[in-house]
């Protein structure tokens, strides 16, 4: 794990310094690069908590299984099982960074519309995903354990947990992609309470029950996974029914215009243009000559305002100036 997260950000940082995407948008090293932060942080610790929240509780749950008749075996099922939640958990994270970005740039253009279909269009693809990984871990449970063991006690083991795992998808990749447009919506501390909630409040007390009051062992705990999963994609899909897109548009606006009023608005070096000493190439390229020959020749010329009388980059439509020569 420690290996996959070095090469995935040596991987990462290799692409953007060879590809040059950042040059377009690159902007001197200053001291107001130093500013700004809050805002940042006020989006990006709540995102980490949500994740860390939810990971956190398998941590105890490979605790709680210390505690049951056999732990070696029942230690060694859950180790199998989480590395298969991790793996199917790259889909559903993959959606829901690619909607959180989706849903952000259509708030901020003022598309609320767009940013609604984008959140249905990706719920929609996260119950596919939800699906498919249920009848996998039905269709495989007796197999999918011996890619790590032979011991017959761990495979049966997985193969009794490995359903329910698959159940848990229906949840978790829903709840996954919901808090990724909690994000692009600039509401990461929605995503992180719920999953407070769901997973210490209902899904802790459930796996207790289950696994030690009830006696079901293994499986208790893994029904309280999964009651972890549903209250929270249940509570998650219901935040998102009730969102007004069209005052989280106005939203997106405020909260752009406050970052903007911290922060100097600085012009990219690589998008910087002076006007005063390129208003003459502007105007050759924007200079037509149209000759007409009907017994005199007329020349019309069009010509861009110069630089002088005052040349807006805001304002798209360039009043144009005719005159006949």
């Amino acid at each position: 794990m420690i290996w996959t997260n070095l090469n995935l950000c040596l991987l990462l940082s290799s692409f953007i310094y060879f590809s040059r995407v950042y040059k377009d948008s690159w902007i001197a090293p200053s001291m107001d690069c130093l500013r700004g932060w809050s805002s940042l942080l006020a989006l990006a610790i709540p995102t980490c908590a949500s994740v860390c929240l939810e990971w956190w509780w398998y941590e105890f749950m490979i605790m709680l299984c210390g505690l049951l008749a056999n732990p070696r075996a029942t230690i060694a099922s859950m180790g199998i099982l989480i590395q298969t939640t991790s793996l199917v958990y790259v889909f559903p994270s993959s959606l829901s960074l690619g909607v959180s970005t989706r849903v952000g740039n259509e708030l901020g253009a003022h598309r609320p519309g767009k940013a609604r279909i984008s959140m249905i269009v990706s719920l929609s693809c996260a119950v596919v995903l939800g699906l498919t990984a249920t009848l996998f871990t039905i269709l495989m449970r007796n197999q999918w354990g011996r890619f790590f063991t032979n011991d017959e006690e761990i495979l049966h083991l997985t193969a009794v947990a490995l359903p329910i795992v698959g159940l848990c998808e229906l949840g978790n990749c829903p709840q996954t992609t919901g808090c990724g447009v909690l994000r692009g919506s600039a509401r990461p501390t929605i995503g992180a309470n719920i999953n407070l909630g769901s997973f210490y409040l209902v899904g802790m007390p459930v796996a207790i029950f289950f696994g030690f009051i009830l006696k079901k062992g293994f499986a208790g705990l893994w029904v309280g996974l999964l009651a972890a999963q549903a209250s929270c994609a249940l509570l998650m899909l219901y935040v998102l029914y009730k969102t007004d897109w069209s005052v989280q548009a106005d939203r997106a606006i405020e909260l752009t215009n406050s970052s903007v009023s911290q922060t100097p608005g600085l012009l990219p070096i690589s998008t910087a243009f002076d006007y005063s000493n390129n208003d003459k190439k502007i105007n050759s390229k924007f200079e037509q000559v149209v000759c007409i020959e009907n017994k005199e020749k007329t020349t019309l010329k069009l010509s861009l305002p110069s630089a002088n009388e005052g040349f807006h980059e805001t304002n798209p439509l360039l009043t144009p100036h005719f005159s006949i020569i």
